[in-house]
C-alpha cells in the first residue's frame, strides 16, 4: 500500500481522492495540501480520514508519505515534481506535465536523478477500449493508419469566474487545449507514434472570460498519417475518438469531465458507444466496458512505485506530449504551421 498526499483539493484533486478511499489495496490518500481552509474542506479532509496541511512543503514531511500527487495548476508542475523527487518522493502529477517540453525534460531529470517513479494522468490509456484499438492498429486489423481524429467539448467555460486559474491565458492557453484536449494528443502519441508538425487556430467566441472557447489543430506524425483535434469549452460535453486505416475504421464515443457532475460519473463515463466499420460489410457496434480510470490510474503509479510493473506511459513520451503542447500554442500565436521541437 502506498501512502500518498494530494496537492490541490480543487473538485479534479476531491475526484482523485474519492476514486480510491475505501476501495484500493494499492494506494490511499494520508495527507492533503491546499491554500485556502475551508469547512467544507475540512469536512473532506475528515470524511476521507487524511491530514491537511497549509503548504506542500508542509505536507512532504508527513511521516511515512510515500508519494505526492499533484493536481495543481500547471506552472506548479515542474518545480512541485522537482521538490517533491529531492524529497525522495514519488510524483504522480495530473495533466498537462507540462507546457514546455525543455520544462518537462528537467522535471524528468530529476525523477531519474532521485531513483523515484513519475505517473502521469492521462488516465484513458487505461480504458479497456484504448486498450483493444490500440492492439487492432498493431496487428494490422485496421491496416495502414491513415488520420487520427478527436473531438472534445463541455460547457465549464461558461461558468467560469474572472479570477479563475483556468481564466488565465497563461495557464490555460488554446482554450480546451490543456483541460481536455491533451488526453487526444496523448492517445494520438500512443496510438501513432511522435507527432512532428502542428497548425493550430485557436480565438473567442461567446465565454465572458478572457480564455479562448473553440479550438482546431491539425497534426502530421513522424509516420505519415494526419491528425485533427478540436476542442470547445462552451456547448454540450462530449468525446469522440476516431483512427482510420486501409481497412476500415473505429469511432469511441464517451464524455468529457463536465464541472458539476458526480464524481462517479466524472470517472466511469469516459467512453460509451464504440464501432468497428470495415471496408467491406456492415459495422460492428457495441458499448464500451466500464472502468473507473481515475482509480485504474493511481494503482498503476502505486504499483510501479513499488517496483511491481512499469508504469504506461514512458517518460520519453511524456515529454514528447509537452514539446507537442508547446507547438501547438506557438502556432496558435504565429498562425503558421510549427514544428514539434526535439528536447
Amino acid at each position: 500500500m502506498i501512502n500518498a498526499g494530494i496537492v490541490g483539493l480543487g473538485w479534479w484533486g476531491r475526484t482523485l481522492v474519492e476514486g480510491v478511499f475505501g476501495s484500493s489495496k494499492e494506494i490511499q490518500f494520508v495527507a492533503g495540501s491546499a491554500r485556502t481552509h475551508t469547512e467544507d474542506l475540512k469536512g473532506f479532509a475528515k470524511q476521507h480520514n487524511f491530514q491537511l496541511y497549509s503548504t506542500f512543503d508542509d505536507m512532504l514531511k508527513h511521516p511515512g508519505l510515500d508519494a505526492v500527487v499533484l493536481a495543481t495548476p500547471h506552472s506548479l508542475h515542474v518545480p512541485q515534481t522537482i521538490a517533491a523527487a529531492q524529497a525522495g518522493k514519488h510524483v504522480f502529477c495530473e495533466k498537462p506535465f507540462a507546457l514546455h517540453g525543455a520544462e518537462a525534460r528537467e522535471a524528468v531529470k530529476a525523477v531519474e536523478k532521485a531513483g523515484v517513479t513519475l505517473g502521469l494522468g492521462y488516465n484513458r490509456r487505461w480504458h479497456p477500449e484504448m486498450t483493444k484499438l490500440r492492439s487492432m492498429i498493431d496487428s494490422g486489423e485496421l491496416g495502414v493508419i491513415l488520420h487520427c481524429e478527436a473531438t472534445m467539448t463541455f460547457p465549464n467555460a461558461l461558468q467560469l469566474k474572472a479570477d479563475a486559474w483556468r481564466a488565465s491565458r497563461e495557464e490555460t492557453p488554446c482554450g480546451g487545449l490543456t483541460p481536455m484536449g491533451v488526453h487526444a494528443v496523448d492517445g494520438m502519441i500512443d496510438l501513432c507514434g511522435p507527432i512532428d508538425e502542428v497548425y493550430c487556430q485557436s480565438f473567442r467566441r461567446v465565454v465572458t472570460v478572457d480564455a479562448d472557447d473553440t479550438t482546431s489543430i491539425l497534426f502530421r506524425m513522424k509516420e505519415g498519417m494526419s491528425g485533427y483535434l478540436g476542442t470547445m469549452t462552451a456547448t454540450g460535453g462530449g468525446f469522440s475518438f476516431q483512427v482510420y486505416g486501409s481497412k476500415g475504421f473505429v469511432r469511441l464515443e464517451g464524455m468529457t469531465h463536465v464541472a458539476g457532475a458526480g464524481s462517479e460519473e466524472r470517472r466511469t463515463r469516459l467512453f460509451g458507444t464504440c464501432t468497428f466499420k470495415p471496408i467491406a460489410g456492415p459495422a460492428k457496434v457495441w458499448q464500451a466496458e466500464g472502468l473507473d480510470v481515475t482509480r485504474a490510474t493511481l494503482e498503476a503509479f502505486a504499483r510501479a512505485a513499488q517496483g511491481k510493473e512499469k508504469f504506461l506511459i514512458p517518460t520519453d513520451e511524456m515529454v514528447h506530449g509537452a514539446a507537442v503542447t508547446e507547438a501547438i500554442i506557438r502556432s496558435a500565436d504565429t498562425h503558421l504551421p510549427e514544428k514539434v521541437r526535439k528536447v
